[in-house]
């Protein structure tokens, strides 16, 4: 199962490495890896998080996940979407930003594409941050099978009955960064956040409207596992807003990495190739976890990744102001992983020492 289901990644990094090589010699082969390095410890935790909603799919939209969301996640969040930053906020035509992007040393109005991307961080990093936010305060606010933090996750899981409570956090958090952070920048930062807030509400309605019948599954699941039938899942509408809402997650993810990475290089076809064979090994890596049952079998993995997604989140917001490391916010999320991973552990353990008790 290994093979099969990273053969594609590990394919695309020895055709990606040697191309590099061929193309940029050794330092360019150098900055291809080390840039698809950075991905893959920048979004861990969103392979872990990914997983959780790609386990509730069909194998039909498994496979498109892995195929057609690549090309998107690849293509379209690292080579597209940084054009269309600069574009937006550096009120540029689409000519001028491809001939800055193609040329890492030009400049129009003493910018380089790279300093222009820097220049928007401020709105990359509030509508991103506000996204994953949401994410982090719906999962941590909700009642849950198992408790990872418990002193911590009950009383929030009281308080989360309250309705719209994480919407008015976010909106509270945004408010302070705008305040804090922004300077100048704070109606833009405003704007962004407010975007960011919007889309998740979206997508992530769209989506349970097209799963009204979700719970009723969730139970014949539950009875299809005890009688042995197989187990039903989700398809259609809510499938492809599924797919939607975990292409939305991809990209605000990818924001730190694809802005970190011109410290690393200006060239936008290094960064790209770098990125997005990162970028396959963060899909492979999620469709493995959903076809080996990793996180059943290791519970408090899903509370990890969003606690590491809830950090990114407010690492996101400081950056409108302050520079953070990459490989603080890599070393995070591996840390939130981690703790998450050997707690499970520890916990798979004990129940089975006291089963034979329970016998």
């Amino acid at each position: 199962m290994f093979l099969r289901t990273f053969g594609w990644s590990f394919a695309i990094t020895v055709v990606g490495l040697i191309a590099a090589g061929l193309i940029w010699g050794a330092q360019g082969f150098g900055v291809v890896l080390i840039l698809s390095v950075l991905e893959i410890s920048l979004s861990f935790d969103n392979a872990v998080v990914n997983a959780t909603v790609l386990k509730r799919m069909n194998p039909f939209w498994q496979k498109i996940f892995l195929t057609v969301g690549v090309l998107i996640a690849v293509f379209g969040m690292r080579l597209v979407f940084p054009l269309l930053v600069v574009g937006l906020t550096a009120h540029l035509n689409p000519a001028t930003v491809i001939d800055l992007a193609l040329d890492s040393s030009k400049t129009h109005d003493g910018h380089t594409y790279g300093e222009f991307l820097a220049l928007a961080n401020p709105a990359i990093a509030a509508f991103g941050g506000i996204f994953l936010l949401m994410i982090f305060l719906d999962f941590i606010l909700e009642e849950k099978e198992f408790n990872w933090l418990g002193w911590l996750e009950r009383p929030l899981e009281r308080i989360g009955k309250l309705d719209a409570l994480s919407s008015v956090i976010a909106l509270v958090l945004l408010a302070l960064s705008a305040n804090l952070f922004a300077g100048e920048h704070a109606e833009t930062v405003l704007l962004a956040g407010l975007l960011g807030l919007a889309t998740y509400l979206a997508v992530n309605g769209l989506s349970g409207v097209f799963e009204s019948g979700l719970e009723d599954e969730e139970a014949a699941e539950e009875e299809a596992a005890k009688s042995g039938k197989p187990i039903v899942l989700v398809a259609g509408k809510a499938a492809f807003f599924l797919f939607l809402y975990l292409e939305v997650l991809d990209a605000s993810f990818s924001f730190d990495g694809v802005v970190g990475a011109f410290a690393i290089s200006q060239n936008i076809f290094q960064i790209t190739l770098g990125l997005g064979i990162g970028a396959m090994y963060i899909r492979s890596l999620t469709v493995y976890l959903v076809r080996k049952g990793t996180l059943d079998d290791y519970v408090y993995l899903e509370h990890g990744a969003h606690y590491a997604i809830g950090a990114l989140a407010l690492i996101l917001l400081a950056s409108i102001k302050y520079h953070v490391p990459e490989i603080v916010t890599g070393l995070i999320g591996v840390a939130f992983i981690g703790a998450a991973l050997a707690t499970s552990m520890v916990r798979n353990k004990r129940e089975q020492e006291l089963e034979p008790d329970s016998a």
